[in-house]
């Protein structure tokens, strides 16, 4: 029996800068479209920036409910007439009213967990270089004094409020399915207080080369992510400084792509030493090349990194990984297989896989890479995640649907 052609309204609110969240959501979009009718409303942040953004104190007012991005919203709402919303990010131009909009149009929203919001101020549960759980349990002053959004007490006691209403509203009770990308992430949502009924693990797929890559090793070790201290830039940094102290002329080349507000300690280091590179942020050709030459890929993560696709990428051009143990990394890295884990944060313990990797032969490394392949087939499948998403859209818009009395 063939199931009925579904209407997907996809909703993602942009960042500054462009990350995996991002590029997970396009990813995603394209796959929707091959089975449902998928319409865009999108928000960009990049509108509060500028000579044009709103006042500052308006800013403030829209995070907590903005009208503006409701209208939008329901504009889409009444012209698609969607049988589902796909929500990924919502802050801070969507704002908490896109849920209370679902909630009072009796619209399910099926809502992708890419990391900790809505249960930190900052999304990354992760502070002055330390881990902290407490925000998972509705307490976010050390995010607060911290300055855990945007680098802002203010700023962070706004969206620490947002967060407290979010919560205390009923409106996300408008989402139906909670879809994390790591059994991991699931864990700490259930922690938090979701009903686990509700929570569904389901980590991203990836449409790998269908040929087996060819063996390139020219030397270097590649790192591409945000240039941000949740992904480990200075861990990296200091690491192949004291690579360098050890091997001298034979140290490994380090390249860097990305962008973030790290990018200068990146330059410096670039600039200092001639073993490390900065790409800058790369896509397309030059990126796949950067990926082809390498020796292995490095994810040297401090948070609980949620899933982590760059794995996804070394594994599809048969590079090992070297990754802290760290959240979702714990479930894509096998240690000693598909490449090495260590210690989030530990400099010295990165430095000690790299070494590791160097002391292995080439047909040693190849062999790690191929694991991750095989990995990659077994568990990372596009056929398999369809699957699992038409069972979750389907007991969404198959459950009673109640809408409720507009309040404005």
């Amino acid at each position: 029996m063939n199931m009925p052609r579904r209407r997907i309204l996809h909703v993602f609110n942009r960042y500054v800068f462009t990350g995996g969240e991002e590029k997970s959501t396009e990813a995603i979009e394209v796959c929707l479209r091959e089975s449902y009718d998928v319409e865009r409303c999108f928000f960009e942040s990049t509108d509060w920036t500028g000579d044009e953004a709103p006042h500052k104190l308006t800013q403030l007012i829209r995070t907590f409910y903005n009208h503006e991005s409701r209208g939008r919203y329901e504009d889409c709402v009444r012209d698609f007439k969607p049988d589902v919303a796909v929500f990924h990010n919502t802050m801070p131009v969507g704002s908490p009213s896109l849920y209370h909009a679902s909630q009072l149009l009796g619209l399910p929203v099926i809502q992708f967990v890419h990391n900790f919001r809505p249960f930190s101020v900052g999304g990354t549960l992760y502070l002055n270089g330390q881990l902290i759980t407490e925000p998972l349990r509705g307490n976010y002053w050390r995010e607060i004094m911290g300055g855990a959004w945007q680098r802002s007490v203010i700023k962070s006691a706004i969206m620490a409020l947002v967060l407290k209403r979010l919560h205390r509203s009923g409106w996300l009770d408008s989402v139906k399915a909670w879809v994390c990308i790591s059994e991991f992430i699931r864990g700490k949502f259930i922690e938090a207080g979701l009903p686990p009924e509700r929570l569904i693990t389901l980590r991203h797929f990836c449409d790998a080369h269908r040929d087996e890559p060819p063996i390139k090793d020219v030397g270097y070790y590649l790192f591409l992510s945000r240039l941000v201290e949740v992904k480990g830039v200075q861990v990296l940094l200091d690491a192949w400084q004291r690579l360098e102290e050890k091997l001298g002329d034979q140290a490994p080349e380090l390249w860097i792509g990305g962008e973030g507000p790290l990018e200068p300690n990146v330059i410096a280091a670039a600039e200092r030493s001639s073993k490390v590179r900065f790409l800058g942020l790369i896509s397309g050709e030059q990126k796949q090349d950067a990926i082809s030459g390498c020796r292995a890929m490095l994810a040297p993560s401090t948070w609980w990194e949620p899933l982590g696709l760059v794995t996804y990428e070394a594994y599809d051009n048969g590079k090992p990984m070297l990754a802290a143990a760290s959240g979702g990394l714990c479930e894509t890295v096998v240690d000693g297989v598909t490449g090495f884990l260590h210690q989030p944060g530990e400099v010295d313990a990165l430095l000690a896989d790299v070494l590791k990797l160097e002391a292995m032969s080439p047909d040693q490394r190849a062999a790690m890479g191929a694991n991750g392949r095989q990995w990659l087939a077994e568990n990372a499948s596009i056929a398999q995640w369809k699957k699992e998403f038409d069972e979750i859209v389907e007991r969404v818009c198959t459950a009673p649907k109640i809408a409720l009395k507009r309040e404005d």
